[in-house]
């Protein structure tokens, strides 16, 4: 057996890879759910001349949605903007059948704002990156 590591794999050995998994999870999942389609969906701030001010990126499937990432510009900060966009997001999460959010987010970062948001810290990682925590969030809808 060879082992690899590859930057740059092929579009068909990664399709090996996500049909290999998806074989494995049949045993153990309905179809429905193991060939769920991901949802990948934006949500931004744009100021009055259409340029992005702020914005969430997000993914969502097996009944989680996950904000992959949130971030404002410095002078949306403090204006409730994030919670705006939050709240769009959820909306949207929950309208496509959704019914948890999860996020994580640095000890430097948007742990306050999420837990305001709603939010509860189910996990941490210490020291990662180094010198910071990473907290893991989850959210009900």
């Amino acid at each position: 057996m060879i082992i690899e590591v590859n930057s740059n794999p092929s579009k068909e050995d990664l399709k090996t890879i996500s049909e290999g998994i998806q074989s494995f999870n049949q045993q153990h999942m309905t179809d429905e759910v193991v060939f769920e389609p991901d949802t990948k969906f934006a949500v931004f701030a744009r100021d009055d001349e259409g340029n992005v001010q702020g914005g969430i990126r997000a993914v969502a499937f097996w009944d989680y949605c996950i904000i992959e990432l949130l971030w404002l510009s410095e002078a949306t900060r403090g204006q409730r903007v994030g919670s705006r966009l939050m709240s769009a997001a959820e909306n949207f999460a929950r309208e496509k059948g959704f019914t948890h959010m999860r996020t994580e987010t640095l000890s430097f970062q948007a742990r306050p704002f999420y837990e305001k948001c709603g939010y509860r810290v189910y996990g941490e990682l210490a020291d990662y990156p180094k010198g910071h925590t990473t907290y893991c969030l989850v959210k009900d809808l």
